[in-house]
C-alpha cells in the first residue's frame, strides 16, 4: 500500500525540545529519545551549519555574536515540525521568538548540569561556537543562562546524576505522550 502525505497521524504528535548548557547532553539524549520514540531528530546547531555551509564557530567568527543570535532565532522560529526531538544550541534561550515557537511545537525539557560539570566538560569553550560576549567567563555564561532555561522549561532533568537511558526514561515519564 502506498502512503500519501494525507496518511499522516490524524492528530499530529507534538515535538519535544531539549534546552540547556553546552555539554548537558542535548545531542546525545536527543538521538536516544528520538530512537526510543521512532521520531525524527533535529539538532539546531547542525541546521545552522547546513544553512550557512560552515561550522558553528565559522558562523560566529563571520557574523559576530549579535548576528549569530539573530540567525539562530530566525531559523528556529521558522521550524515547522511534528514528531521530532529538537536538540537546541545553548544560546537559543536568548531568542524570545525562537522560545515561543518551540513552546508552540511541544514541551521544553531543560537538561540541567551543575556549574562544575559544565566547566569540566566545556573547558574554555574554544572552537565550540559558544555564543558568549567578550569579557564574560564561562561561569558568567552559566549563571546568566540557568534562569532563562528554567523559565522556558516544562520539565527539568538532571543529566549529570543519571545515565542517558535513565534521563530518557525520566523525560518520557514526565511528558506522558497521548
Amino acid at each position: 500500500m502506498a502512503f500519501t502525505p494525507l496518511d499522516r497521524d490524524p492528530i499530529p504528535q507534538p515535538c519535544i525540545t531539549l534546552v540547556g548548557m553546552a555539554a548537558a547532553g542535548k545531542s546525545t539524549l536527543g538521538q536516544k529519545l528520538a530512537e526510543r520514540l521512532g521520531w525524527g531528530q533535529l539538532d539546531t546547531d547542525r541546521h545552522m551549519e547546513a544553512f550557512y555551509a560552515m561550522p558553528l564557530q565559522g558562523i560566529m567568527d563571520t557574523f559576530g555574536l549579535d548576528e549569530f543570535l539573530r540567525i539562530e532565532e530566525t531559523l528556529v522560529s521558522d521550524l515547522g515540525l511534528t514528531r521530532t526531538v529538537i536538540s537546541t544550541g545553548g544560546s537559543v534561550i536568548y531568542g524570545p521568538k525562537a522560545v515561543a515557537r518551540l513552546k508552540e511545537l511541544g514541551k521544553i525539557v531543560m537538561l540541567d548540569i551543575d556549574r562544575d560539570t559544565f566547566l569540566e566538560r566545556v573547558g574554555d569553550g574554544e572552537n565550540r561556537g559558544l555564543a558568549i560576549a567578550p569579557g564574560k567567563s564561562m561561569s558568567d555564561l552559566y549563571n546568566e543562562r540557568q534562569p532563562l532555561y528554567r523559565a522556558a522549561a516544562d520539565i527539568v532533568v538532571r543529566t549529570d546524576r543519571h545515565t542517558p537511558e535513565e534521563c530518557v526514561d525520566q523525560i518520557l515519564e514526565a511528558i506522558n505522550l497521548p
